[in-house]
C-alpha cells in the first residue's frame, strides 16, 4: 500500500514537475544525459554569494517518469539550502526521495538530476590550451 502512495507522488511530480523551466541569471549549471534511457536533465542554480545559499533552482529536460520526478523532488530538497549542505547529499538520499525500490537501470534514471547537480557544483575546468612556440 505504501508503494502505491509513492508511485502516485512520482506520477504527480512527472505530470507537474516542480521548479521546471529556464532560470535567467543562473550562477551554476550542470547537465546530464542518461544514454540508456534517453533522459536529459539540465539543472541551474542561483547562489547568493555571501552565504552560498541556493536562492533559486530550476531544471529543464525530458525523460522517463522516474528521471523527471527525481529531478523535481531533488529541486524541492535543495532550494534554500547552502551549497555546503547540498554537497553533502548522497545518491542514497536522492533514492530515498522516490521511496520505491528500483532496478539498476531505473537507479540510473533516478540519479540523472543528481548527476547534473554534481556537475553544477563541481564543474570540470577546461584543460589548458597548448601555446605555439
Amino acid at each position: 500500500m505504501a508503494w502505491d502512495m509513492y508511485q502516485e507522488i512520482i506520477l504527480q511530480h512527472y505530470r507537474s514537475p516542480r521548479n521546471f523551466g529556464p532560470l535567467e541569471g543562473a550562477t551554476m549549471e550542470g547537465e546530464e544525459v542518461n544514454t540508456s534511457c534517453g533522459d536529459h536533465i539540465t539543472l541551474r542554480l542561483k547562489v547568493e554569494p555571501r552565504e552560498h545559499k541556493i536562492t533559486e533552482v530550476r531544471f529543464q529536460g525530458d525523460g522517463c517518469a522516474i528521471s523527471m520526478a527525481g529531478a523535481s523532488m531533488l529541486t524541492e530538497r535543495i532550494a534554500g539550502r547552502t551549497v555546503d549542505e547540498v554537497s553533502q547529499l548522497t545518491r542514497d538520499d536522492v533514492l530515498k526521495l522516490l521511496g520505491i525500490p528500483l532496478s539498476p537501470v531505473r537507479i540510473k534514471c533516478a540519479l540523472t538530476g543528481f548527476s547534473a547537480l554534481g556537475k553544477a557544483l563541481h564543474p570540470k575546468t577546461a584543460p589548458p590550451t597548448a601555446t605555439a612556440a
